[in-house]
């Protein structure tokens, strides 16, 4: 079935080959619409022309504040690699403290274990009584009491008596 076509349809195609036009060879291109390209310079000109003029008033207190602007940039800018090397060095200090640390705790250690094996309590004992003449309290020589008014005793304080 073939199809017809409506006379719409023949109008378009004839205003879009109107359009077209052929450049050289048999290549078909759509016509771009005509601008005014003097329009646009002109346009493009008048604000290129402002932004042109913005940007060569600078006023006094502009130029001040742009200055101490670029002053503070360059004392941060100078003092950040002072800052830096302080922080390294106390990361080094830091650790060298640390490692001293280490040290001095495994020799507090050792020295620890070397007063441990030499405390022999038998030898304590034997130095106590044969030397000394010390012996152990008789079930008679213990005396416990209550006291109320506070959790410890004091060395110097008078002990109670029974009444």
């Amino acid at each position: 079935m073939a199809r017809t076509r409506g006379r719409k349809e023949y109008q378009a195609d004839a205003e879009r080959r109107s359009r077209l036009y052929v450049d050289g060879t048999t290549v078909r291109r759509e016509e771009m619409p005509q601008e005014k390209p003097e329009q646009k310079r002109e346009e493009v000109s008048r604000q290129v022309r402002k932004n042109r003029e913005k940007a060569l008033h600078m006023t006094a207190p502009y130029v001040l504040m742009l200055a101490a602007a670029v002053t503070v940039m360059l004392a941060v800018c100078c003092q950040y690699p002072q800052l830096q090397s302080d922080i390294v060095y106390g990361k080094h200090t830091v650790t060298s403290l640390t490692s001293s640390i280490e040290e001095l705790k495994a020799q507090n250690d050792a020295t620890e274990d070397s007063i441990e094996i030499y405390t022999d309590l038998e030898y304590i004992y034997e130095i106590a009584t044969s030397e000394l003449g010390m012996v152990y309290p008789s079930e008679d020589q213990i005396i416990l009491y209550d006291k109320e008014e506070s959790e410890y005793v004091r060395q110097y304080e008078d002990i109670p008596t029974d009444d």
